[in-house]
């Protein structure tokens, strides 16, 4: 008899999306290594080669953005057990690691660091609110970041920086409706009304999906009623996770021998994000995030070689960060599994005991 599962359905659309990640990121490499080619590879090297252990340093002050990460996430959950700082520092490092070095499209990283905070002790709808509503605020905030940087750019550049600013504006009227619906979706309760749709369809057999659906809702709905967390969020930790990533650019500079104001590095770091957003499907955003540092660097006054230079140095402080990262994943899921057998076994030997009697009893009439 055939089975009605959609198991193979669901694996065959994994692999085809895997292929096509994988594919992105081999075409995003080869525009990469095209565009270095293109503008001067020995002299872009030979900046990296004399900015040596300066890069270093620069991957370093990486740490401090993720540190803003953590905290104003950790601002979003109020239930106990609240994940100590550190906790929820891992998390971001894991789920940016795995973002930005594997062919997940941006999802994979959400995926994990669920199930992390879930070994911490958070409650499936609590774990689940605070990771929607973190992105929800992220994208609001990265978006209102990107409008202050095209301001500047119409400011303060010159003809050619005017024609990207322009091209940036039309990005932004074009996301900005769509990540309006995404921030006011939590109002319709859009994980209960999907799971009562899934329910039909299985034939009332996802029952108790909807109760655990429904509370999802209710924990992002009761972050977005905290208005002074909401709005701590979104002007003081998320600018100051903005600032601290431009630095980072700011430190890289010095090092690669340019030079660039700090509003500059912000700026720049704030245009570099929405690109790397919008090339969510490129692994890493290979290419993409190149030719960025190539079109804004230049709309700065910047020269091409030095923007690749400057990319280059980006690439560094994900190997130098992000490794490490997926490391650290692969420990806490290796030391979960042996946690989550012996729980299996003890909950085995439990029901088997409780069982036992009745079963003799059956027996001895």
């Amino acid at each position: 008899m055939e089975s009605d599962s959609p198991q193979p359905e669901f694996t065959r659309a994994k692999g085809t999306a895997k292929w096509l990640g994988r594919l992105a990121a081999l075409l995003g490499l080869i525009a990469a290594l095209w565009l270095v080619w293109r503008e001067n590879p020995r002299m872009v090297f030979d900046m990296l080669r004399v900015a040596g252990p300066g890069l270093v340093l620069a991957a370093l002050v990486h740490i401090s953005a993720m540190l803003a990460n953590a905290w104003d996430w950790r601002t979003l959950i109020v239930d106990p057990p609240r994940p100590s700082l550190a906790q929820m520092l891992k998390v971001v490092w894991i789920r940016e690691s795995i973002n930005c070095m594997l062919p997940v499209a941006r999802v994979g990283g959400e995926v994990v660091s669920f199930r992390v905070l879930r070994r911490y002790g958070l409650s499936g709808a609590t774990a689940a609110g605070s990771l929607v509503a973190d992105i929800q605020l992220t994208l609001i905030s990265q978006m209102l970041c990107t409008i202050a940087s095209i301001g500047y750019l119409l400011s303060h550049s010159e003809v050619g920086a005017f024609r990207l600013a322009a091209n940036l504006a039309w990005g932004v009227v074009v996301f900005a409706p769509l990540l309006l619906l995404f921030s006011l979706l939590h109002h319709a309760s859009p994980f209960e009304r999907m799971a009562r749709l899934l329910n039909r369809v299985a034939g009332g057999h996802l029952t108790a999906l909807i109760g655990h659906s429904a509370g999802v809702d209710q924990a992002i709905g009761s972050i977005w009623q905290r208005r002074g967390t909401v709005l701590r969020y979104l002007f003081i930790w998320q600018p100051v996770q903005t600032v601290a990533t431009g630095m980072e650019l700011y430190v890289a500079m010095h090092f690669l021998g340019g030079s660039m104001t700090v509003v500059q590095a912000v700026v720049f770091e704030s245009l570099i994000q929405a690109v790397s957003s919008a090339a969510f499907f490129v692994p890493g955003a290979l290419g993409v995030q190149e030719g960025g540092f190539v079109l804004i660097g230049a709309a700065l006054g910047l020269d091409p070689p030095l923007c690749l230079a400057l990319a280059g140095a980006r690439r560094v402080r994900d190997l130098l960060i992000y490794i490490p990262g997926l490391l650290a994943w692969q420990h806490g899921e290796a030391r979960s599994e042996p946690s989550a057998a012996h729980a299996t076994e003890a909950a085995t030997v439990t029901v088997s005991r409780t069982q036992r009697p009745s079963t003799d009893r059956g027996a001895r009439d």
